[in-house]
């Protein structure tokens, strides 16, 4: 049976970021697909595309508390995560949080900061927790991370290791806008001002009980096999240097339930499987030696290369 109740909430939160992120529906959508399978967000674009204001965008109309963290190459990890100062007045250290503790943070061109930065935000991302001086200390919830990076080409970028890029459920580009958008963002000075006048359209609970409703979408046996024969092709074909782990595989499922409920369905489809599949498979695939990097390097690509590689069953 169709439900409505949660594709009104989820087309409220797109149109309101429209608003804001003009031109680029396709591109929300999908990262609230991915927020609502609890998972992380990578958005790689080129300089002033709109990155920074999106993720601002997404975390004042799901009503949560958000931090921004510039990473720098001068960054450390405590400057992410919190430290421990030692205070006179008690003769003890106390614990001052990092940005960490909050339910947005964004890593603003988080390939800027060296590995041993980067490296501070795996445990955060994979369990939800800080572990400092044998302490482990709990996340705010709802809690996830959506990093912005610049193509990896330019200046001063340390790329990503392939065990922090499958930390992220989802990797998306926005692209430039077109004609008619781009007049709209020239005549109004651009969206980020207008980010604070939006209205939350849920909240930390709302948002978990979204979370919770995607769980419980319905996916065939047909569809899983189907979700199968893509991981086994790209393990087996020979084109990629690894194929996807089985975290892509729950990421794939996930982002399938989500999308699924956005379109006001309780099962999924396999329209859905693909509508999600080239930003989950688009970051974890890189070329095997002998193969043309540049035929499968490009996000969309990859996916549309699966697509039509791997058959529905």
């Amino acid at each position: 049976m169709p439900n409505t109740k949660y594709s009104a909430i989820t087309d409220k939160i797109v149109n309101a970021t429209s608003q804001i992120i003009l031109g680029k529906e396709h591109q929300i959508r999908l990262s609230l697909a991915c927020i609502l399978a609890k998972g992380h967000l990578l958005i790689e674009d080129l300089p002033g595309m709109g990155k920074t204001t999106l993720s601002h965008a997404l975390a004042q109309v799901l009503g949560l508390e958000f931090r921004r963290v510039q990473f720098t190459s001068d960054l450390l990890p405590a400057d992410v995560l919190g430290v421990s100062v030692y205070d006179r007045n008690v003769a003890s250290f106390k614990f001052h949080p990092g940005p960490v503790f909050t339910n947005v943070l964004l890593a603003d061109e988080i390939n800027r900061a060296t590995p041993k930065t980067q490296s501070s935000l795996l445990e955060v991302m994979e369990e939800g927790q800080v572990t400092l001086e044998g302490e482990t200390r709990k996340l705010p919830q709802p809690f996830f991370v959506i990093a912005t990076q610049n193509p990896t080409h330019h200046i001063g970028t340390f790329p990503l290791p392939e065990s922090q890029l499958d930390r992220f459920l989802m990797r998306i580009e926005l692209g430039y806008p077109d004609v008619r958008s781009e007049r709209a963002l020239l005549q109004n000075n651009g969206g980020r001002s207008n980010v604070d006048k939006l209205e939350a359209c849920t909240d930390g609970a709302g948002l978990q009980s979204l979370q919770q409703t995607v769980s419980e979408i319905h996916l065939s046996d047909a569809l899983l096999d189907y979700i199968q024969a893509i991981l086994h092709f790209t393990r087996t074909s020979g084109r990629y240097s690894a194929g996807l782990s089985p975290r892509a595989g729950l990421a794939l499922k996930q982002c399938a339930q989500a999308w699924a409920l956005m379109q006001g369905r309780d099962f999924a489809l396999p329209e859905d499987i693909q509508a999600v599949l080239p930003g989950i498979a688009g970051h974890r695939l890189q070329a095997a030696a002998g193969i043309d990097k540049n035929s499968i390097e490009a996000n969309s690509d990859i996916g549309a290369y699966l697509l039509n590689a791997v058959s529905i069953p």
